[in-house]
């Protein structure tokens, strides 16, 4: 166990390693070879210290510790500082169970601590209902008892407490149902639900009906409330599950906690990486973090690839199939649901953290060198040849700029070709900024299409010597895979990634940018007037007609005198002549 110490004295990272020399070794390597912010770290180092431990696990435990007394800058942080509500079953005569935040050392048990605070509610209620606890902080033992210091409250006369403060129940029958919901609490449901049908059996056999119905309520009311949470294909085993889900620097991770083959607890931590951190060792760190807070872990814990330690007594398992991985991929969809709602809520909370995190994601996604702060996508629109037009929309910060937004007609290509149309539309864009703004080129240019579209444009691109200034790829819309220039393999992002949506985002705007000026461009081809083929009838004069008479067949039926007042003798003579040719059609 190793800390390093600034200049100060302050402790900025504590470490664990098998060999101490290796391990600090890889931080005194030549610049380059190390990231930023460990390169940070290394400058800041002033001293060194370690600790013996007998093995690895307490070195694991201890570094934990060390973690949460020092606060080091750099070690990985914990992300979740909630409180999680635990059960609480007090020590005392009459125990009362009750949910809490906050874990006394009075030798009262806690259980716990459960993410969902609701989950925790529903379980004291199911208790409430099937067992006559109390509910009051009357301190109650049996001089009390046979003094008559208290009188039954409402719940007694409600039947939701059996009177424990006036005798009418036995301390022993009350520590029953106690001994109970704590072995519900520890994992225990098919063992309850094995002692009531056997209890039932014998009640029925001994012509005990009352005794028997009993037994079988309570049987079905703890079967309905388990139902989700029994696995009855994983046996009666105690397994600890842990996932865990990257995003950069961020790692989110679920932990399942099996016994008895139920589900009995599932918790969330999110976890900053200060440093480049291997995911061993931030499952490591992950697995101290839940030893610290539940206790003492399985003896089979299952993972998705070894942690960093080994702990004595403790078996690490990756499951290749079966039960054991229909669990981790129950914690795996915990931990990547997670994920999304934590990015979803940064979102919202803090936007300018989350656009700067997307153009990570995508700058690593695509190898980039540099964040995709400015990124232009190209798309074409023809309709069978006709009206070909070409679109360019901007985003910059992660964010649509509007006013940067082109749109071309094509000039140079006949007919339908999109190929030789991305060519034109990349070359004339980039030629103009060049010559306009040559320091504002994009990190980033998405063609809309496949490797056709994409090798035009990458044509254009080379032509104008810009190959070594910007990046340029395909978003192929049938499998959205991202196609790159020179590699025969299209790179897949995963479909809930927000590297991948940027670039929909994108996409999509384009195309509908493009199509927004296409359809105008056949609108008004569309809607040419035979009064504008007449020379001297521009668009004022045509309007003017138009909303005069009303439509072109009453300018036509008009007489020369009725055009004349608004046009003047002179173009109401050829307006009359070519409508004379026009009714002789």
């Amino acid at each position: 166990m190793y800390r390093y110490y600034d200049a100060q004295g302050t402790v900025i990272y504590v470490g664990k390693a098998k060999d101490l020399y290796k391990r600090v070794h890889q931080y005194f390597v030549p610049a380059d070879r190390l990231n930023v912010k460990t390169r940070i770290l290394v400058s800041k180092i002033a001293d060194v210290q370690y600790s013996v431990v007998d093995s690895e696990s307490d070195a694991l435990l201890l570094e934990n510790n060390l973690i949460k007394q020092f606060k080091p800058r750099y070690n990985i942080l914990l992300k979740d500082s909630k409180t999680y509500p635990w059960i609480c079953v007090t020590r005392e005569p009459f125990p009362r169970v009750y949910l809490t935040r906050r874990l006394e050392k009075n030798g009262s048990s806690y259980f716990g601590p459960y993410s969902s605070a609701l989950h925790a509610r529903s379980l004291l209620e199911f208790f409430g209902r099937n067992w006559p606890l109390r509910s009051c902080r009357l301190k109650i033992d049996s001089q009390a008892i046979l003094r008559g210091k208290y009188r039954p409250c409402l719940d007694y006369h409600i039947g939701r407490c059996r009177g424990c403060c006036v005798g009418k129940v036995s301390e022993q029958e009350y520590d029953g149902w106690i001994d109970e919901i704590v072995h519900l609490l520890k994992g225990g449901v098919s063992d309850i639900i094995a002692k009531y049908r056997k209890a039932m059996l014998q009640a029925s056999d001994a012509l005990d009906f009352e005794t028997a119905q009993f037994c079988k309520q309570r049987m079905e009311a703890l079967q309905k409330h388990y139902a989700k949470s029994i696995i009855t294909s994983a046996g009666e085993r105690d397994l600890d599950i842990f996932s865990l889900v990257f995003d950069g620097a961020d790692a989110f991770g679920n932990f399942l906690r099996v016994r008895g083959g139920a589900i009995i607890q599932s918790l969330n931590l999110g976890f900053k990486c200060q440093i480049e951190e291997e995911q061993a060792t931030v499952l490591s760190s992950f697995i101290a973090e839940i030893e610290s807070k539940f206790g003492e872990l399985a003896r089979e814990i299952v993972v998705p690839f070894l942690p960093d330690v080994e702990m004595d007594g403790v078996t690490f398992t990756i499951p290749a199939r079966g039960d054991k991985l229909a669990l981790l991929e129950l914690s795996a969809k915990n931990a990547k649901e997670f994920h999304f709602n934590t990015i979803k809520q940064r979102e919202h909370t803090d936007p300018d953290a989350f656009r700067e995190g997307v153009m990570e994601e995508l700058r690593a996604a695509l190898g980039m060198k540099e964040l995709p702060r400015h990124i232009e996508c190209f798309d074409n629109s023809n309709l069978q040849g006709t009206n070909p037009v070409a679109s360019c929309v901007v985003f910059r910060g992660a964010e649509p700029s509007k006013k940067d937004y082109r749109k071309f007609k094509v000039k140079t290509v006949i007919g339908a070709n999109d190929y030789a149309s991305m060519k034109e539309i990349v070359n004339r864009r980039y030629s103009r900024m060049l010559e306009e703004a040559p320091d504002d080129l994009p990190q980033l240019v998405v063609i809309d299409g496949g490797a056709g579209q994409l090798n035009f444009a990458w044509q254009a691109i080379c032509e104008l010597g810009l190959q070594d200034r910007m990046t340029v790829i395909g978003l192929a819309k049938r499998l959205e895979e991202v196609i790159r220039v020179g590699d025969p393999y299209p790179l897949f992002l995963d479909r809930n990634s927000q590297a991948l949506k940027l670039l929909q985002r994108a996409r999509d705007e384009a195309h509908r940018f493009g199509i927004t000026f296409h359809r105008s461009l056949r609108s008004k081809a569309a809607v040419h007037s035979t009064l504008r083929d007449i020379p001297g009838v521009g668009p004022r004069t045509e309007e003017r007609l138009l909303m005069h008479f009303g439509s072109l067949a009453r300018v036509l039926s008009a007489t020369e005198e009725e055009v004349a007042a608004l046009v003047g003798p002179k173009l109401a003579r050829q307006i009359a002549e070519s409508c004379k040719g026009c009714k002789s059609k």
